[in-house]
């Protein structure tokens, strides 16, 4: 069962994606943060606190399928993250991200993604996925900033279409889409 839970920043997705597992002591947190200041820090700090310290917590962005031991349930937060990681390792030394490049950068993305999915469905197992919905904005006003965006956008498009469920959170409130 692949489930992908998506909405804006602080709309509570996370915090459902968590309670999806609430009863659940099998457990394996796959996140995609990387400490790079001390506002991240904290951010990091407080995911942590906010999920039983009995789920084990396997950290990266790369080699995803590595996370899968022995917990029958996965949650990765957030896809976002990731992206941002991943475009950020595949374009930090360009001005201007060639079209060639763009589409580069999304289909690592969407490997790294999709071998992930492929082994937890091949196994038996549950994952859900934390995406945020970077469409529902201003069009940024940098090129770096809306290749991002429409980058991400596509990649929450194919994930959403190779997942089971999919929620909409807003308010705190979840809808299931799919």
């Amino acid at each position: 069962m692949i489930t992908l839970v998506t909405g804006g920043a602080r709309s509570g997705k996370s915090s459902f994606a968590e309670s999806l597992y609430k009863d659940k002591k099998d457990v394996a947190y796959i996140a995609t943060s990387k400490i790079t200041d001390g506002e991240m820090e904290d951010r990091i700090r407080l995911h942590r606190e906010s999920r039983p310290s009995y789920w084990r917590t396997f950290e990266g962005n790369y080699d995803l399928d590595r996370a899968l031991g022995e917990e029958r349930y996965y949650l990765l937060d957030c896809i976002t993250v990731l992206t941002s990681n991943i475009m950020y390792d595949m374009t930090k030394d360009e001005e201007r991200i060639s079209m060639e490049l763009q589409k580069s950068v999304e289909d690592t993305i969407y490997n790294e993604l999709k071998a992930l999915i492929d082994a937890v469905n091949d196994s038996g197992l549950e994952l859900v996925m934390v995406t945020n919905e970077v469409g529902d904005s201003l069009v940024p006003g940098y090129h770096i900033s809306r290749v991002f965006r429409d980058i991400q956008g596509r990649i929450n498009q194919r994930i959403a279409s190779i997942s089971d469920r999919v929620y909409l959170v807003c308010c705190g409130i979840p809808v299931k889409l799919k």
